[in-house]
């Protein structure tokens, strides 16, 4: 499969995801068959190397992928990043072993979700368990924000095991002791299928553990493709907004009683607005695809540890400004047009709540303090969580 291909695949997805897609949300409607065909496909497999069978991607071409589709559907989008961020993993941290196991799987369709975060554990401290049983494991918990699982065929799960240690390891969504619930109340990204992930007494074999940890202190670049990974579906979001303001101004919207013009389209305010949103949308996309090439030409110097400073660096800034150009295009959305915009049926207010709901994986606040501290004092980024 080679990356012109799967482009040209991805264009023709793309246009079938956009049909029904502000109706799919506002009826709350799983778009289940739409993401299982994304993986048959192999729209997963972007960033999978040659040497696997893969088409190779660099990582602005799978982020630009990633742009497009939260455009054309924001939770379908949020939806697969488990699933890139597990072979984004695969291409760096993981061991042959771990590589030859995974890499078919993603190769012939299969998607995988996540169960990581708990509700109520402060500081990512996990209370899920993973203990000895024999020769397996079993695992007992409750996990939330389980991005996309429902749609998997795979979860990655984090424990703490008998040591007292972090663990993750994989497991089949239809493993006996796994109960998936579609409980996500969030007040956007409606169909991400985000929602709790139960574990009780759930087998686990000693080949379905990951070796993941780098060593303390050590930095590498998936953390901030993941990162990156949101600014994308914010950026996506923006344009998103900027095609309904376009599209509302052209046939829905009439001017007001005290316009200058006799078209919506022609009144200089609903212009401005439809500008402004633009040009918000054009700088969230062109500072996400330039943080995406700095990622790519950090793993082309081999990850040297000063190019990956700068990635994490940049990918901050990036988030920062896709947050604030998704939120405010979301918002300049309802100046092309009166009361009716607010309508349910027209299901505008989706594009502010979905941006207001990505956004708050990460408090921005963080990111631009952050690259001030970098800025200002050379104090380098955290090496994990959420940089």
């Amino acid at each position: 499969m080679r990356v012109q291909e799967l482009k040209a695949r991805a264009a023709e997805y793309l246009r079938k995801v956009r049909l029904g897609a502000a109706e799919r949300e506002r009826v709350r409607e799983m778009p289940h068959a739409l993401v299982r065909e994304l993986a048959a496909l192999q729209l997963g497999t972007f960033r999978v190397p040659q040497e696997h069978g893969g088409p190779g991607a660099t990582v602005q071409e799978t982020i630009q992928f990633i742009l497009d589709l939260a455009a054309a559907d924001s939770n379908i989008a949020q939806s697969v990043r488990p699933h890139f961020g597990f072979v984004e993993s695969l291409n760096r941290t993981s061991s042959d072993a771990e590589q030859r196991r995974w890499y078919p799987r993603v190769l012939a369709g299969d998607l995988f979700g996540l169960a990581h975060g708990e509700i109520g554990a402060a500081n990512g401290v996990i209370r899920t368990r993973v203990t000895r049983d024999g020769d397996a494991y079993r695992a007992n918990g409750r996990k939330f924000y389980s991005t996309g699982t429902l749609y998997a065929h795979w979860v990655s799960v984090s424990a703490v095991n008998d040591e007292g240690q972090t663990a993750s390891f994989v497991v089949p969504t239809d493993r006996e002791g796994v109960t998936l619930i579609d409980d996500w109340d969030g007040i956007g990204q409606r169909l991400t299928a985000s929602g709790t992930t139960e574990l009780t007494d759930v087998i686990v074999s000693e080949e379905e553990f990951l070796d993941r940890q780098p060593p303390p202190g050590r930095r590498n670049h998936t953390t901030a493709f993941q990162q990156l990974f949101l600014a994308a579906v914010e950026a996506g979001i923006a344009r998103n907004a900027l095609d309904d303001a376009v599209g509302y101004a052209r046939e829905r919207a009439r001017p007001i009683k005290h316009s200058s013009a006799t078209r919506s389209v022609d009144d200089p305010y609903v212009q401005h607005a439809v500008g402004e949103i633009a040009a918000r949308a054009y700088a969230a996309e062109a500072v996400v695809l330039r943080a995406a090439d700095t990622i790519d030409r950090a793993l082309a110097e081999d990850a040297v540890p000063e190019l990956l400073v700068h990635a994490s660096v940049e990918v901050a800034q990036a988030q920062f400004l896709a947050v604030e150009s998704a939120l405010k295009s979301a918002e300049l959305l309802f100046d092309v047009g009166g009361g009716s915009t607010t309508l349910r049926e027209h299901n505008l207010d989706r594009h502010w709540r979905n941006a207001r709901t990505v956004a708050n994986h990460n408090p921005r606040a963080y990111k631009a303090g952050v690259v001030g501290a970098f800025l200002l004092t050379d104090t380098e980024p955290p090496t994990t969580g959420l940089f």
